[in-house]
């Protein structure tokens, strides 16, 4: 493992109160990925009965999200460059807001696509600029644990997503016989549960906008665009003490940076080449190790294994459930035991448990849920979260921005290709298979944490940049 990285003894208390607001404030972004990511699948067999969908409608409906996630991650770079963080936090709120109401209120298939397609731009820019603002602008010894306050996010919006899809349907079932003939409340609730579906985004969306309009810059954005003043007031609201010392290393640091000014092709200079692939292998391998598969297809795959669908729903939650509970387990260890180890700890773990789904696939076993849970589990603490911490810290200041978009969208293009080929690998080599070859995937991710991936808890973003220009001499 690298440890050519020292270790920042120098703790200075910050105000916890105005942070927390901060993380949570920008985390909302996270919530949303989440909830919009899931809402989809209790939706899908009522819009394809609708609109009569062919399986290429089919497929571009389900796809059109990520889709629009590839692109607006590949934008999110030179826009948060040019524009700032906070104000394409504002920007993506608003796309996801813009979605949420168009989808509620299409009226054909082109205009529901549309309406996916630019809610997955908001879910691609925020995927990237939340966990680098969250990054920018929280203190060493909490960078981590804020952080994963965004992985966090993500998991309770898929828990709403899920319990939001079953109660909507049981209350359409409840208000069928209860509302008139016509009106809005019967074809939007009752007779089209879909459109309420979506349009229960539309709550959250609010939120995060209104909050989103609060946040102040990222300190590190505003020295680097020659704002000294907002910077140093920003950063006494912070900082308790110590804020006058982390302005000038910052400023340092960016002084330093513009000798050399950067351009996107420097992403790939040699200088930053082992970094940029292990954080797109970590981004890529958490994708492929079929994390959205359990997601997306899990009560179908419970069901197929034998479940009876309300066992197989029920399932699906307490699955859930694990994933939220066990992200508060990265929060508290990430910063304690690090980067590294908890990602091993994690990726074995996540190997022995999809080993297990691919063996109890038989039959509708009990064993069957407890697997999948101890994988999500497995992902939850590590895999999920830290992909996000590496991607956000280990890069310096003037091409962060940049790598982070790339990053990105390796996830999502890995994500979308999982997507499209899932169901061609479960027909053709069947679940129990197709499980055993997830696990095998995260193999040499234990191999590529071990040999190639620096420890970073613990190390201000400044000494990371500084073990750069020491590396390069």
């Amino acid at each position: 493992m690298v440890t050519e990285l020292k270790l920042d003894r120098t703790v200075h208390k910050a105000h916890l109160p105005f942070l927390m607001y901060i993380c949570i404030t920008s985390a909302l972004g996270g919530f949303l990925w989440g909830f919009d990511a899931i809402v989809i699948s209790g939706t899908i067999n009522s819009v394809k009965t609708q609109f009569a969908l062919s399986s290429g409608l089919e497929g571009l409906f389900v796809s059109s999200g990520l889709i629009g996630a590839v692109i607006g991650s590949g934008l999110s770079g030179w826009l948060s460059d040019r524009f700032g963080r906070s104000r394409n936090l504002i920007l993506a709120a608003a796309l996801l807001l813009i979605s949420a109401l168009g989808s509620g209120l299409a009226s054909n298939i082109q205009f529901l696509i549309i309406a996916r397609w630019v809610g997955g731009l908001g879910v691609g820019i925020s995927a990237m600029v939340c966990p680098l603002y969250i990054s920018e602008i929280s203190p060493t010894h909490l960078r981590g644990r804020l952080v994963t306050v965004f992985q966090f996010a993500i998991t309770i919006g898929i828990m709403v997503a899920l319990f939001n899809n079953v109660a909507l349907h049981r209350w359409a079932v409840f208000m069928a016989g209860r509302v008139g003939e016509s009106g809005f409340l019967k074809w939007f609730v009752v007779d089209e549960t879909w459109r309420a579906m979506f349009a229960t985004e539309l709550i959250p969306g609010i939120l995060f906008l209104s909050l989103a309009l609060t946040l102040p810059e990222s300190p590190r954005w505003l020295i680097k665009a020659g704002r000294s003043a907002p910077a140093q007031k920003v950063l006494s609201k912070i900082f308790i003490e110590g804020a006058e010392q982390e302005f000038n290393n910052i400023q340092r640091t960016i002084a330093e940076e513009d000798a050399t000014k950067k351009r996107f092709i420097d992403v790939f200079h040699p200088r930053y080449r082992k970094a940029l692939f292990v954080a797109v292998s970590l981004a890529v391998f958490a994708q492929f190790s079929g994390i959205n598969v359990v997601f997306y297809y899990g009560t179908s795959l419970l069901e197929d294994s034998g479940f009876k669908a309300d066992s197989a729903l029920s399932g699906t939650a307490v699955i859930g459930f694990f994933n939220m509970i066990f992200t508060v387990l990265a929060m508290w260890l990430v910063d304690k035991l690090g980067r590294c180890k908890l990602l091993q700890i994690g990726t074995v773990g996540a190997i022995c448990c999809l080993m297990g789904v691919g063996l109890m696939f038989a039959g509708a076993s009990k064993m069957l849920i407890v697997l999948m849970c101890g994988f999500v589990a497995c992902f939850a603490f590590s895999l999920g979260p830290i992909k996000f911490i590496f991607a956000s810290e280990i890069f310096p200041t003037n091409i962060r921005s940049h790598a982070m978009s790339v990053v990105i969208l390796s996830l999502w293009l890995a994500d979308t290709l999982v997507g499209q080929f899932f169901p061609i690998l479960r027909d053709s080599v069947g679940p129990s298979t197709t499980f055993f070859i997830f696990a095998g995937i995260l193999v040499p991710q234990i191999v590529i944490v071990w040999k190639m991936m620096p420890e970073t808890a613990g190390r201000s973003l400044e000494e990371i940049e500084s073990w750069y220009v020491e590396k390069s001499q």
